[in-house]
């Protein structure tokens, strides 16, 4: 059987090499992809820098769930992820998603203001809606994770 502990070593290869990939997003491929557009599209220059700002801090958010994640692993390793430091780890990574959250609420909105094709805010929309879930989702996981911590101290003081 595959157990967690067995899992730790091969995600977090794949964690590095995710940030890895991001980073080259962030400094290469995003500037240089808006560049473009905006050289394509002279109408729509003005947007160049807001996406490339927008962008390049949804990527930062991914890579502080990644460093999160990496950080909670290593509580797992070392059997330590029923503590309160693992608490402050997950914490980082709902506030990361809220702040995307945020960020993706206000383009959308400000894309559905301005669109004349509902083919982008329906995307975006269900970006939205997606990212919803992932941080909801993250609200209870964290609740899951602070009442086992609770159950494991309480059981570890009984013993």
């Amino acid at each position: 059987m595959f157990t967690a502990q067995r899992a730790v070593a091969p995600l977090k290869a794949f964690l590095v090499l995710l940030f890895g990939i991001l980073v080259l997003f962030q400094v290469m491929s995003l500037p240089g992809q808006f560049a473009h557009m905006a050289r394509e599209n002279p109408d729509m220059a003005y947007l160049r820098w807001p996406a490339t700002a927008v962008t390049v801090f949804w990527v930062l958010c991914v890579q502080v769930v990644i460093v999160c994640t990496w950080k909670l692993l290593t509580l797992v390793k070392n059997d330590r992820i029923f503590s309160e430091a693992s608490l402050a780890w997950v914490d980082a990574i709902v506030w990361a998603i809220a702040a995307a959250w945020l960020v993706l609420v206000a383009v959308f909105l400000y894309v559905g203001f301005h669109a004349d094709d509902p083919g982008l805010p329906i995307l975006l929309f269900l970006l939205v809606t997606g990212v919803t879930v992932l941080g909801l989702l993250m609200v209870v996981m964290r609740e899951l994770l602070r009442q086992a911590t609770t159950l494991r101290t309480d059981m570890e003081a009984v013993i």
